[in-house]
């Protein structure tokens, strides 16, 4: 729980200038909401007093109430999306930043413990993985909860018995999107494993490409094929999982529809305690309860993904650079000419594999010079 709690908060300090973009997506989110609540109440006013009764002047009255609140809710629902892109992709932004500057400070042994493949997976798929979930958290996670809250309320204010239905579905179906999410979730961290070989394989591929060329030896390389085919065979296996969701839902709709229209006949023409309205408004509140479920489905795959990502990201952020400076570092350089006096060098802390050994060199401020030597003579250690 605390490692949660860590890297939540890690990532929300990259929010930075866009706090007041991702409180304002929410209020936005609860205009859209209650408007979307309301009107099915409404339709059944317009349904009972109105048609029923071929109340021309009800009809208008009810239809421009309908409209007034479309209108609000189109216009909400617009600037919350607005919002939430613009909270979501600014967040992306100085999370990148953040990355790389932290990267810039990382020593060579820094850098092989990530890998550089790693490190650009980390610094793209994941960085988007993590923007597109702040998106939905901070905008449907916001949404579905309340319109699945505020829906089950009316539907028991508007008829109690014919709500016990949504007590036996509902239960059902978020106990299936939980396995759903139990067994995805592994299947996604591997692919995300896979990823930085498919990106290490790539990079050795560019840089080795002029001499497989030359020896005419492209058919021999399939690293990239085995790689590529790995990212394929798990990410089908996850996404199969999750294609789960759709039918799921639909299982749950239709079976809702048929209950409603089975016993809500009864309550209408046997005991007279429904209306027609009401029927309607039950079928509407139907759809935004498990279409409420269904978002908050999807948003919690994308979670499940970006979770993987966020303790990627994190573990980069919050990695110590072994480069530091002395107890009076000099900030201004004076004087611009170098000189090593008995320098010794090694990738990792360990004095009996040094790269370079007692090295005296000087160069002079504003001196040209050239590093001449065979492959591996440590040319590049000692730039």
């Amino acid at each position: 729980m605390k490692g949660r709690e860590h890297v939540l908060k890690k990532l929300l300090t990259n929010v930075g200038e866009y706090k007041k973009q991702s409180l304002q997506t929410p209020l936005f989110t609860m205009g859209e909401v209650l408007m979307d609540v309301i009107m099915p109440l409404i339709m059944a006013g317009l349904i009972d007093h109105g048609i029923e009764k071929s109340d021309s002047n009800t009809i208008l009255r009810y239809g421009g109430l309908l409209f007034l609140c479309a209108l609000f809710a189109l216009a909400t629902g617009t600037l919350g999306g607005r919002t939430a892109a613009i909270a979501s992709a600014g967040f992306a932004k100085n999370l990148r930043h953040n990355l790389f500057e932290r990267i810039q400070s990382f020593s060579f042994s820094n850098i092989d413990r990530f890998s550089s493949s790693s490190l650009i997976t980390r610094l793209t798929t994941d960085v988007t993985n993590v923007q597109n979930a702040y998106q939905m958290v901070i905008r449907i996670l916001v949404r579905s909860p309340l319109i699945l809250i505020f829906s089950l309320a009316m539907t028991f204010h508007i008829n109690r018995e014919l709500s016990m239905i949504y007590l036996v579905i509902v239960p059902i179906m978020v106990i299936g999107l939980g396995l759903i999410i139990r067994f995805a979730h592994p299947l996604f961290e591997k692919v995300f494993r896979t990823y930085d070989r498919l990106n290490s394989v790539v990079h050795e591929n560019l840089q080795g490409i002029r001499v497989v060329k030359s020896y005419v030896r492209e058919e021999y390389e399939e690293k990239f094929s085995q790689v590529s085919k790995k990212v394929f065979d798990n990410f089908t296996k996850a996404q199969r999982i999750v294609a789960f969701n759709m039918p799921l839902l639909q299982v749950a709709v239709y079976a809702c529809m048929l209950l409603l229209s089975w016993l809500g006949a009864e309550l209408i023409v046997d005991k007279g305690d429904l209306t027609t309205g009401e029927l309607v408004s039950m079928f509407n509140y139907t759809m935004q309860i498990l279409m409420s479920l269904m978002m908050m489905s999807m948003t919690f795959v994308q979670l499940m993904i970006a979770r993987t990502s966020a303790e990627r990201i994190t573990e980069v952020l919050s990695e110590e650079s072994d480069l530091k400076n002395g107890d009076a570092p000099l900030t201004e350089v004076p004087d611009g000419s170098v000189e090593f006096q008995d320098v010794c060098f090694s990738y990792k802390d360990d004095m009996d594999k040094l790269v370079l050994e007692n090295i005296d060199l000087t160069i002079a401020s504003g001196e040209v010079i050239g590093i001449v030597g065979g492959t591996g003579s440590s040319k590049s250690s000692l730039v």
